[in-house]
């Protein structure tokens, strides 16, 4: 059944990113509405296998949304929570991109292969998670499976353009500046990012973790219907383009050994297993760029306490970690799985 569509912040990375990942899918398009602020209304996006077909960008208004049976939303939480309703008030399914409505208990959190059957019970809202909760998530969902994940801890390693597509140009601006010796300017990010690391993302909360910290915790209890799982999470930003990497220490209810874990994983969805250390292969950012899976290496047992294994696992933050799993989010809509209207 073909659907209409609209994509609101059309003109940015993610945005972007979904129109192209709606065409590399296939997705039944019926007609397609591209939104965005003053600003970016005007803009002309070519859409399409072939790139023949011309849109403009519309500036979004109360009346964008009349006719659209799904909006796939790359807003900000602020702007989110003023358009969200106007287009669920016009009969459409929102998939939004934000934090706005994440920890709503009316709004189902979903990854799709994870918590494909959540999508159904919308009430006009289905929330995507934060990139790297999907990251994490997808990486361990197999195993949490087989034997209940109890506790986790994560370290993520997250690329400038989870930023926005300001961070890659204040990273490639600072790397010339850096080659030149000239004085670098930081705007986007606190701290000059070349040559460096930071271990900051998002505001600090009075416990001292950051917000972005935080959503690994209560998302991930959330998506897996964990409430009582226990997260520990540090996010660092890295000097890298694209793709974010985490490293995971998972602790199960049962011992399982590496093994068994990759085996696990193997055939597990979303995942592409990377773990040949004798060869030299473990995910890099490099290899997950550009692509819809996760990457999941370097398996190992955690030799400091029981029932614990260790992993490392890269994935595309503005792929998997928004655009695709968005576009997912919908082809369940569109399958019947999350709206009987569809």
């Amino acid at each position: 059944m073909s659907l209409n569509l609209a994509v609101l912040g059309a003109g940015g990375a993610v945005g972007q990113e979904m129109i192209k990942v709606l065409d590399e899918r296939n997705f039944p398009v019926n007609d397609l509405k591209l939104l965005g602020s003053a600003r970016g209304a005007g803009m002309e996006m070519l859409y399409g296998s072939k790139k023949t077909r011309k849109i403009t960008v519309e500036q979004v208004s109360a009346d964008s949304f009349k006719g659209v049976d799904i909006v796939l939303s790359a807003l900000s939480s602020e702007l989110a929570k003023t358009y969200a309703p106007m287009a669920v008030e016009s009969g459409a399914v929102v998939i939004d991109n934000s934090s706005a409505y994440r920890m709503d208990k009316d709004v189902p959190l979903v990854v799709p292969e994870i918590n494909p059957g959540d999508a159904a019970l919308h009430k006009g809202i289905i929330a995507n998670p934060n990139c790297s909760t999907i990251i994490a998530l997808v990486a361990v969902n197999a195993i949490h499976r087989f034997s209940p994940i109890v506790r986790m801890i994560a370290s993520t390693y997250q690329a400038v353009s989870g930023a926005g597509k300001e961070g890659p140009e204040e990273l490639r601006k600072q790397m010339e500046d850096y080659l030149a010796g000239n004085a670098m300017e930081s705007r986007v990010f606190k701290h000059q990012i070349v040559d460096n690391l930071i271990p900051h993302i998002d505001d600090f909360t009075e416990n001292g973790y950051t917000r972005e910290e935080m959503k690994m915790l209560n998302e991930s209890r959330k998506i897996l219907h964990s409430p009582d799982m226990l997260v520990s999470c540090t996010c660092v930003r890295v000097p890298v383009m694209r793709s974010h990497s985490i490293s995971l220490m998972i602790e199960t209810r049962e011992d399982i050994s590496a093994e068994q874990a990759g085996e696990l994983l193997r055939n597990a969805p979303g995942v592409e297993l990377a773990d040949d250390v004798s060869a030299g292969i473990y995910p890099m950012p490099i290899h997950s760029s550009g692509k819809d899976t996760v990457f999941v290496g370097r398996i190992r047992k955690d030799i400091s306490g029981s029932n614990g294994l260790i992993l490392w696992c890269c994935g595309d933050q503005i792929r998997k970690g928004a655009a695709t799993n968005a576009v997912q989010i919908a082809e369940l809509l569109a399958a019947g799985r999350g709206d009987a209207a569809c």
